[in-house]
């Protein structure tokens, strides 16, 4: 008896979006370095700086503008127009950001459109680690259902 997989259980590339604020950066590479094999399964986009590390660990990675020139305003597009599948946003809540307006909207738009977002190490840690996170059939049914 051999086993087959259903649909029900086939896995995806989630298309995630890797951010990080100036001082979340260095937080960014190590996690991103130690969750390593789990991104190679992913579609990854990047805002600029942010993309450059993630791209010297080896990932491939679509980048978009850096924050203030734009890419976090991108990012919350690719949400609204159902393009993401998660975000994982380190910013910094103790700096003013020039591009604050950005970030808000980026982050309101991620809960409007029931886009799982992770804003710290921990946060990301138990999003990528869901099993859900793979999962075809609920990441189907979520799009679904907007």
């Amino acid at each position: 008896m051999s086993l087959r997989i259903t649909p029900a259980f086939e896995t995806v590339r989630p298309r995630v979006a890797l951010i990080a604020h100036d001082a979340c950066k260095d937080a960014m590479a190590e996690w991103a370095a130690f969750n390593l094999g789990t991104l190679e399964r992913c579609n990854l986009y990047a805002t600029a700086t942010t993309g450059q590390f993630i791209a010297g660990l080896g990932l491939p990675v679509h980048m978009l503008l850096s924050g203030p020139r734009g890419g976090d305003a991108q990012a919350g597009a690719m949400i609204a127009e159902q393009k993401l599948d998660a975000v994982v946003f380190f910013w910094d809540p103790l700096t003013t950001q020039p591009h604050d307006v950005d970030v808000k909207a980026l982050l309101r738009l991620a809960v409007l459109h029931d886009v799982p977002i992770a804003c710290n190490r921990s946060s990301a840690d138990f999003l990528i680690s869901s099993p859900l996170f793979f999962d075809r059939t609920y990441l189907a049914r979520i799009k679904l259902a907007q």
